[in-house]
């Protein structure tokens, strides 16, 4: 198949909450978005739809008094895209060249010029870096170890099984909670002595008969056997060193998420994890015409409803951005289209070709001489 070339106003990479909000937004503009995403890929853990795909009861995303499935809530926000006349491609992004405008994005079969890029590529899931955790056949994943328990849970390998959940954070509550509702046990493996996930999550889990926490312990490996799958972990008490095998018969690592930035690495700006700086009045990253929403610039609250929010301020600002209407950048000043910059204290505007100009009334400028 020949390489496709694909020219488009507005390109947005991912289609979680952040993602699928900046199209409906800008395809309601008439800008007729192009969304990028992932293809499903078990060996990477990816499918269209972000970290939603793998949450079970949403009970809080405004609207949804009963609440409602992640991926059903999902199902929705594409639809409502779709409705509005974005297009969607799912493929793997191999390059992305930001050096000038039109930005570049290559894939396997098309190469993609766009005029703004939406970035939302979410985060993924963190491992451990243990002896079993990798995929099979040079360790257990995909054999017992997952980091995904409303993906993996149902499955009969887990029923009426113990398992292991490892982590202290709202994603470990959430996917111990959730495991109960087939696992015979789950146990809770934290480092620590006291959990960091919030509080009504940990409520949850406190009160919940079959959940049992291991308090200051770490997981030193993954045991089991190729044919049967995992047979248990074994532990060490980071306060005594004692160590012990546990038996069970699957672990789910749930130790948090690294942002989906290696695309943009030496191009864009980035904290010391890699999620994308933006500025703080708008959704701009460094490089003018390239914007940054939900979780891969979100290292705080990573919500579904903060995520939709700055998916809606990221298509706004690049709608703003192509009528030639400056957008608020991370150093303070706003640039245009046209590479205009406007000084942070709006006082003189500097053109592309270096010249200053006075960004003040007439009347204004005759009485300051």
């Amino acid at each position: 198949m020949s390489i496709q070339t694909l020219d488009k106003e507005v390109v947005i990479i991912g289609s979680g909450p952040a993602g699928l909000t900046a199209a409906i937004y800008s395809a309601r503009a008439s800008l007729k978005p192009l969304l990028i995403d992932a293809p499903v890929d078990a060996h990477k853990q990816t499918q269209p739809g972000g970290q939603l795909m793998i949450t079970t009861d949403v009970e809080n995303y405004p609207g949804f008094s009963e609440g409602i499935q992640g991926p059903d809530l999902m199902v929705e926000f594409r639809k409502q895209a779709e409705r509005f006349g974005t297009d969607f491609l799912e493929e793997w992004i191999t390059e992305v060249d930001l050096s000038e405008r039109p930005f570049m994005l290559r894939t396997e079969n098309y190469i993609i010029n766009a005029q703004t890029l939406v970035i939302a590529t979410g985060a993924s899931a963190k491992w451990l870096g243990i002896p079993g955790e990798a995929k099979v056949p040079n360790g257990f994943g995909g054999n017992g170890v997952s980091a995904c328990a409303t993906c993996d849970g149902p499955l009969p390998a887990f029923r009426n099984k113990t398992l292991v959940v490892v982590g202290g954070g709202d994603t470990a509550m959430e996917e111990a909670t959730f495991l109960t509702r087939y696992a015979a046990k789950v146990y809770v493996v934290h480092r620590r002595d006291k959990l960091r996930a919030s509080k009504i999550m940990q409520d949850k889990a406190f009160h919940n008969e079959k959940i049992e926490f291991i308090w200051d312990t770490a997981v030193e490996e993954i045991v089991g056997q190729h044919d049967v799958g995992v047979t248990g972990v074994r532990l060490r008490n980071l306060k005594t060193n004692k160590e012990w095998v546990l038996p069970c018969a699957g672990v789910f690592v749930a130790i948090g998420h690294k942002p989906n930035t290696d695309l943009f690495r030496e191009q864009l700006d980035m904290d010391e994890v890699g999620y994308l700086k933006t500025s703080g009045h708008s959704m701009a990253t460094n490089i003018a015409g390239v914007f940054a929403c939900g979780d891969v610039q979100d290292s705080v609250y990573r919500q579904a409803v903060t995520a939709a929010g700055t998916g809606c301020m990221a298509a706004l600002d690049a709608e703003k951005f192509l009528d030639h209407l400056p957008v608020a950048m991370p150093s303070g000043e706003e640039v245009t289209m046209e590479g205009e910059h406007i000084t942070p204290d709006h006082r003189a505007i500097i053109e592309p070709d270096g010249s200053m100009i006075p960004n003040r009334p007439d009347k204004v400028l005759a009485k300051e001489k």
